[in-house]
């Protein structure tokens, strides 16, 4: 029995289409790495099942081996395979053909529990690396992000906890962008307002995409709201003051500077004077006004 790591994922991210590549992928891998005599098939949305006839224990492995191999061959692919593993044998004729499927789905389970989280952590890697290619905002700019908001966190005291979290949503804040085409990340000028609509659909992503991990789920909230506004203004759902989560009103301050001090597509380069004059022009209306006096405190 075999199981896709990470589809819900993938498809919540790239779209149902390029889940169907990375299905389409799997099988390829999966004949590939078997006989012709061996029998694949698809046994539930994100499973395969295959049958090996007159197969031993040695022979399985040696099979098993190859798919694992042929699957790490894809890892610098655009769509890389993961796959959990479980495998029985039936060895007298009188045992049930679905107690030996049940414990190689039992074993299958119990492989991606082991690996599930690190498959995870690699495809949401995979994610950012493709944005950073395709998106004008780079590393640098998630690298300074990171530095400034676990530094404005020792200032304002927070909690080692929530300065990790703090961090973790520095990087991962924009990761929704990947669904948008590089034609609309990278437009210079104005978007039209079939664009900008796409824009706002961002974080609504990132939240998906965050929700589906166990290890980013209690990030997911705070991706869906780091673009509301303080006056409510803000998106996907208008939230208001202190209905909007603390970390996602810092993480919009920090993020709004440093890409005020470094170039953009959308507005020019400011000096630190004139961020600061224009941190204190949006304080009340974008901003947390008692956060933005916090971070401006810091920076000064």
């Amino acid at each position: 029995m075999i199981d896709v790591n990470g589809l819900k994922l993938f498809n919540d991210t790239f779209g149902h289409q390029k889940g169907d590549q990375l299905l389409i992928k799997t099988a390829e891998v999966l004949k590939k790495s078997t006989r012709a005599s061996d029998l694949i098939a698809r046994w539930a949305g994100d499973e395969f099942a295959i049958l090996l006839p007159s197969t031993s224990k040695k022979d399985m492995e040696k099979i098993i081996n190859r798919i694992q191999k042929n699957c790490e061959q894809t890892n610098k692919d655009q769509i890389s395979i993961s796959l959990a593993l479980g495998a029985a044998i039936k060895n007298e004729v009188n045992e049930d053909l679905f107690e030996i499927f049940e414990l190689a789905d039992k074993r299958m389970y119990q492989q991606k529990m082991s690996q599930g989280k690190k498959a995870k952590r690699k495809l949401i890697s995979n994610i950012l690396l493709s944005l950073a290619e395709k998106s004008y905002e780079d590393n640098f700019h998630i690298q300074r992000l990171k530095e400034k908001a676990a530094d404005f966190a020792d200032y304002l005291k927070l909690k080692s906890s929530e300065k990790i979290k703090l961090i973790e949503l520095a990087e991962l804040h924009d990761i929704g962008k990947i669904s948008i085409s590089e034609k609309i990340l990278n437009k210079k000028g104005k978007l039209n307002k079939k664009e900008w609509e796409k824009i706002k659909k961002h974080s609504e992503v990132g939240y998906k995409i965050a929700a589906a991990s166990k290890e980013f789920a209690s990030l997911a909230k705070l991706i869906l709201h780091h673009h509301e506004n303080w006056d409510g203004s803000g998106y996907p759902e208008g939230l208001k003051k202190e209905e909007i989560p603390y970390l996602a009103r810092i993480i919009s301050i920090v993020d709004a500077y440093d890409v005020m001090l470094n170039k953009n597509l959308y507005s020019k380069k400011m000096n630190k004077k004139e961020a600061i004059e224009e941190l204190n022009r949006a304080a009340g209306s974008q901003f947390d006004p008692a956060l933005t006096a916090e971070f401006i405190n810091f920076i000064e």
